[in-house]
Formats: structure tokens, C-alpha cells, sequence
């Protein structure tokens, strides 16, 4: 699948949304990803993933970490796709990531994180340690889509569907809120 074709799906199922954002950073911005009205399709949330897990093809993979809550049905959908086996970190109560349900890395198991969406690649980072301080080797992120801009190094091969390049605004000189439009908080919490 290129680009085009991802950025045409997140259109067609609204998950790629125009408008005045508030973003979990406190920043504002005029298009918003929401990657969970793309999932609620099945049959396309499981197209889209089998093509990043194809990304992946050659590198081994044994198992497929994924960051709750956002990550858990890309992670699904890649692990099946790939043919092995998938879970998530929850966040603990300090903000850091952890295995819960009876979930763990084998030592020296090859991990693929897999994401919706990585912005600053902070839950991504805290996956990436947690697999490490569990023995597991990442061998790699895929993720829907990277609006990181190109900022975010992992120091493993990262593989997106798109990347969003998302005009960012500090509220004080936001041009949205100067022209009135009302400012929508998108996200799940």
C-alpha cells in the first residue's frame, strides 16, 4: 500500500480529521489523527497491518509489544499477520510501562513494538526499554502513522504507513483561536 492509498483509507473513515485540535501536548493543530475510527473496520484495520507487518517480513520477528491502549489492536493485527504472538504494556501508576495479565518478553525473544501513531515516541521509547530490561531484542517499530516529522530516533528500523506532516501552535499564537474556531480535545482521555 502506498501513501496515498493509507491517507485515502484514513479519509474515507474520517480517522484523518480537519478542524481546530487540542493535542495532548497542549499544542494546538488543524488536522487531528484518530486512528481508532480506521480500527472499528476490521477488514481494513487488518490490510493496513498485514502491510506493515510485511515491512517485517525478513527480521525474524517471534513477538509483537504493543503500548496500551492506542497500540493494542495494531499489535493484534501485525502479531496475526506475522503468525506470533502479540501483547501489551499498560502504564503504571509512576507513567512508566509495565507487563501485566501474565504477559512477559522471552530472553532473547525478537520484538517488533507495534503503534497508531508516534508523535514524540515517548510510550514507543518506554516499550522499547521495557522489552530490553525483559531480555527481549526489538528488532523494530511499525506504526500507522509517524507525525513525528522526522524528530523521533529509536535506534531501530521504524516503518509507517504515512507520515503527517501536522501544522503545530502554541495556543498564544494560534491562528485557529484567533479566528474563533472552536477547539475540540480529541483524544482519549
Amino acid at each position: 500500500m502506498t501513501e496515498a492509498e493509507a491517507l485515502e483509507v484514513f479519509s474515507q473513515t474520517h480517522a484523518l480529521r480537519r478542524g481546530h485540535f487540542l493535542l495532548r501536548s497542549g499544542l494546538h493543530s488543524d488536522r487531528y489523527f484518530q486512528a481508532a475510527l480506521l480500527l472499528q473496520h476490521t477488514g481494513l484495520a487488518a490490510r493496513l497491518c498485514g502491510d506493515l507487518a510485511k515491512r517485517f517480513a525478513n527480521a525474524r520477528v517471534e513477538l509483537v509489544v504493543s503500548p496500551a491502549v492506542g497500540g493494542i489492536v495494531v499489535g493484534q493485527e501485525v502479531g496475526r499477520a506475522l503468525g506470533v504472538r502479540a501483547v501489551f504494556a499498560e502504564k503504571d501508576d509512576a507513567g512508566g510501562m509495565v507487563f501485566r495479565r501474565g504477559f512477559e518478553v522471552n530472553p532473547g525473544e525478537r520484538v517488533l513494538i507495534a503503534e497508531d501513531v508516534i508523535t514524540r515516541g515517548g510510550r514507543v521509547r518506554q516499550t522499547l526499554e521495557l522489552v530490553r530490561e525483559q531480555g527481549g531484542v526489538p528488532v523494530g517499530v511499525a506504526v500507522l502513522v509517524d507525525r513525528s516529522g522526522g524528530d523521533v530516533a529509536l535506534g531501530v528500523p521504524v516503518e509507517s504507513l504515512a507520515r503527517l506532516e501536522l501544522a503545530l501552535y502554541v495556543p498564544e499564537k494560534c491562528p485557529l483561536c484567533r479566528a474563533g474556531v472552536p477547539v475540540e480535545k480529541p483524544g482519549s482521555k
